[in-house]
């Protein structure tokens, strides 16, 4: 059944105007459709038409996510570093007591960073898929 090719030998000519031409275009790009001919054959013939759709309330939240996922990163890392620095310095007495205190803060504020990222994940996620 799919394999059988139809044989379309009738020509429909049709003139728009550059604004009417705008406007097709653009519904034809938000659908699914490849060909601007299928998507046009589909309206005709009043076939149903798949077209994306976003729901753009969302974008300004996902933008600020994403900022607020790469200063997480960012605040993960130098932490990490100033920790590792200090390790270095684990002769003095003072430091080391210091480095153990904070080494359950570090893995508590980096598990804390996770799972916000996780977080900011899923939702972008959920917004790329709408």
């Amino acid at each position: 059944m799919g394999n059988q090719k139809s044989n379309k030998t009738r020509i429909v000519a049709l003139r728009l105007s550059a604004q009417e031409f705008t406007l097709l275009e653009r519904k034809f790009k938000g659908s699914t459709c490849r060909k601007l001919s299928e998507y046009i054959r589909k309206v005709i013939l009043e076939k149903p038409v798949v077209v994306y759709y976003r729901n753009g309330s969302l974008d300004d939240s996902v933008k600020e996510l994403i900022k607020l996922r790469n200063e997480l990163n960012n605040i993960g890392n130098n932490f990490n570093q100033a920790v590792k620095k200090l390790h270095t310095l684990d002769q003095i007495a003072e430091f080391k007591s210091w480095i153990i205190t904070y080494e359950l803060d570090k893995r508590r504020v980096l598990a804390q960073i996770e799972e916000i990222k996780k977080q900011i994940n899923k939702t972008a996620d959920q917004w790329l898929q709408s």
